[in-house]
């Protein structure tokens, strides 16, 4: 990770982003004006999708979240760059992705300070027609294989000691057959304990609970848990065992 110093605070970059990378570039106003959005996501938070050089990147920016956000929309305390929930996103994705784990390739991050506080965006590179999993569950139901493949991705961070800090079913990804994790926002490495991972897994169950509450015709059911929990055991069997 290279850093670059800007007018008002500095840009993190990872290998193979373009030189003339510049603070706008963290702007949607930037891409409209370039005709160059393609998309963007749908939630309370939007991610903008945008294209560059034939180059196809999500450009999320950091909110608050809770009851602060009714207050502060996204500002943070300012403690050093090397502290900032963006440039530490940049970092573990950039290591992660390195060690070929299942996520989006790092591009950059965007770090402006105003005296104590700060803001922040994040540009990552945008999976090929991917689908969030609530989306797809609302379309079609996984096959058994499928469940497992995401128990065992899941187990296989969790044996690197990878903690996502918000690990729910729209946060997973399936880009040509392959699941993802994606927002790592104040994600990172700890050793690999039984009680936070036994923590994030039942995280997850209550995800898929609440989005079957919302949509019941989601293809969820305790059948499809116990095929993702084959597939976790398989690989990182001590973790939930009592």
């Amino acid at each position: 990770m290279q850093l670059k110093k800007t007018a008002h605070g500095q840009i993190a970059f990872c290998a193979d982003t373009p030189a003339e990378i510049s603070p706008e570039w963290f702007t949607e106003a930037f891409w409209r004006r370039q005709n160059c959005v393609i998309g963007s996501s749908s939630g309370r938070n939007i991610t903008w999708f945008v294209e560059h050089n034939h180059q196809r990147w999500a450009l999320r920016h950091y909110w608050r979240g809770g009851l602060i956000a009714k207050l502060i929309k996204d500002a943070y305390p300012f403690a050093g760059y090397e502290n900032t929930r963006a440039f530490a996103e940049l970092q573990l994705l950039e290591q992660l992705y390195a060690e070929d784990f299942a996520v989006p390739k790092p591009v950059a991050a965007h770090v402006v300070r105003s005296g104590f506080v700060y803001r922040a965006d994040i540009l990552t590179t945008l999976l090929p027609q991917a689908q969030d999993l609530v989306g797809l569950l609302a379309e079609r139901a996984l096959t058994g294989d499928e469940w497992q493949n995401l128990g065992q991705l899941i187990a296989k961070f969790h044996q690197r000691g990878v903690y996502h800090a918000d690990l729910n079913a729209k946060n997973i990804l399936l880009s040509e057959g392959q699941f993802y994790l994606i927002d790592f926002d104040r994600g990172e490495l700890r050793d690999a304990a039984p009680d936070w991972q036994r923590s994030n897994i039942e995280r997850l169950l209550r995800s898929f609970r609440k989005e079957k509450t919302k949509q019941p015709a989601l293809a969820f059911d305790d059948t499809c848990w116990q095929q993702l929990m084959v597939g976790y055991q398989q690989i990182n069997p001590l973790a939930l065992r009592d």
